[in-house]
């Protein structure tokens, strides 16, 4: 079963041309094969989920600053540049100077290798894409303003270069999203965990999302207005129930099969949590708050977990602890199609090698290796209350973490690992769990994981997209190390 995506995926993409206006009239319908070339590569970018705009062909410095204003208004979160024959970088470098996106450029030739015996100038030219590459590359660097990747391949029946143009896609709706996400952020760090504590002011600053503050008396308010026979909470059990298996307990003795009371509350705090986020139109959220023993908000507040974990499928990321940075951690991940657990490191099987990565809550439910369990607990370890949690492990295969640690200088650092995930018994606790591998041994990796710097939580992903996210990383200006 997969959740349905709260909000569809899109992006602004820009895409130009280049070449040099002296051949037009040298050689009479290249222009023409060349847009032909162009109109190739537009193809490649239906189905991405993208707002495409073309501003045409680039071929003298003129144009390039002519068409500035405009394409800072249409505000690209990547652009590609499809170099279809050689250009003099006076086409390109107004462009790049005026816009912050990632830039992308496209050698994508129609020939796999030119007809030698019968080649010609016009053959060369309408296969000379890597010509002026170095030089585009080459003025950027000089301007401070690097290129974001090069794409080098044939036009047609090149599976290497399409995948390579689809990773950049997704990297926009990573930069789309990020740039105008709005965070909220509720309550105070988990009693002095000090490697939560984040400025908003830092998150604004590096990524340009926007955090704003959250009352948990705004979700009380919703919580209020519910009861348990409203037609909306009613759906809401429904969907919780078709979702999750709710099987016996097992060895621990602080989970117990689903109650009946823990259902009813964790469905009426999923509606109103619902409620809540599209009122203050968030899209992603980060909280920790206790309240006074035996109230009923502290019943509400800790009893989020399983409509963080609905809400997180379907592309809401949300954190518990207050950790602002795996939130945007985990839409990182999401807007890459590879999930984004809330997740840290369990006990070490040294034995097999291995290291239990979960957490209590909360997860994304679409890498789940099969039907998400419930289970009532009687105590949070280490935190107040009592309630439904959620309990999987994700897919087998590979695995990507990452992590959003916080330098001395304040600047904020990506650390990033690659493993498997491998199958195997959990405990039977409530929380996810997950056997990790990773190279080249447990200790070695553990090790260098937390010399890094990383926060303790990390967002947990299907598929290895170390790569991806060092890219994510550079498009914002941030330090990222592979372990």
């Amino acid at each position: 079963m997969q959740i349905a995506r709260r909000k569809p995926l899109t992006a602004n993409a820009a895409v130009i041309s280049v070449g040099l206006n002296t051949y037009w009239k040298q050689f009479p319908g290249l222009l023409d094969e060349l847009n032909g070339k162009t109109a190739v590569f537009l193809k490649k970018l239906e189905g991405c989920r993208l707002k495409v705009r073309n501003f045409g062909m680039i071929d003298c410095a003129e144009a390039a600053c002519g068409i500035v204003p405009e394409l800072r208004a249409f505000d690209p979160d990547i652009l590609f540049v499809d170099m279809v024959t050689y250009a003099t970088s006076a086409t390109f470098a107004a462009i790049r100077r005026a816009v912050a996106c990632p830039v992308v450029l496209t050698a994508l030739q129609p020939l796999a290798a030119m007809d030698y015996a019968n080649g010609t100038t016009y053959m060369q030219l309408c296969n000379d894409d890597i010509c002026a590459v170095p030089e585009f590359a080459g003025v950027a660097l000089r301007m401070g303003k690097p290129v974001s990747d090069i794409i080098i391949g044939t036009l047609e029946n090149d599976p290497e270069a399409d995948e390579a143009i689809r990773r950049w896609c997704r990297i926009a709706h990573v930069c789309h999203d990020l740039r105008t996400a709005r965070f909220g952020l509720m309550g105070h760090v988990l009693d002095t965990m000090l490697d939560m504590q984040t400025d908003p002011t830092a998150v604004t600053a590096a990524f340009g999302s926007h955090v704003t503050p959250c009352e948990p008396d705004e979700i009380m308010a919703e919580y209020q207005v519910l009861r348990d026979d409203d037609a909306e909470v009613a759906a809401m059990r429904a969907r919780i129930l078709d979702f999750f298996d709710t099987p016996d307990p097992g060895a621990d003795p602080v989970a117990e099969k689903l109650k009946t009371e823990d259902l009813m509350t964790a469905a009426r705090a999923a509606t109103a949590l619902e409620r809540f986020i599209l009122r203050k139109k968030l899209d992603g959220f980060a909280y920790y708050y206790e309240a006074a023993p035996e109230s009923e908000m502290r019943k509400l507040v800790t009893n989020f977990i399983v409509g963080n974990s609905l809400l997180t499928g379907a592309g809401f990321p949300m954190c518990g602890e207050f950790d602002i940075k795996t939130c945007i951690a985990m839409l990182i991940m999401d807007r890459l199609e590879i999930g984004g657990s809330f997740a840290e490191f369990h006990p070490v099987d040294f034995r097999d090698g291995t290291v239990l990565v979960g957490h209590d809550g909360p997860h994304h439910l679409n890498i789940a290796d099969r039907k998400p369990v419930l289970r009532s607990l009687r105590k949070y370890h280490g935190k107040p209350g009592s309630g439904a949690s959620v309990e999987f492990s994700i897919r087998t295969g590979p695995i990507t973490l990452l992590s959003i640690g916080v330098k001395a200088d304040g600047k904020f650092k990506f650390v990033i690992g690659e493993g498997e995930s491998l199958p195997g018994p959990i405990p039977p606790t409530g929380n996810t769990n997950t056997h990790g591998k990773f190279q080249p041994d447990v200790r070695t990796f553990l090790k260098k994981w937390c010399l890094a710097g990383p926060t303790h939580h990390f967002a947990l992903g299907v598929g290895h997209h170390a790569e991806e996210l060092r890219r994510v990383a550079a498009c914002f200006g941030i330090e990222a190390e592979i372990i």
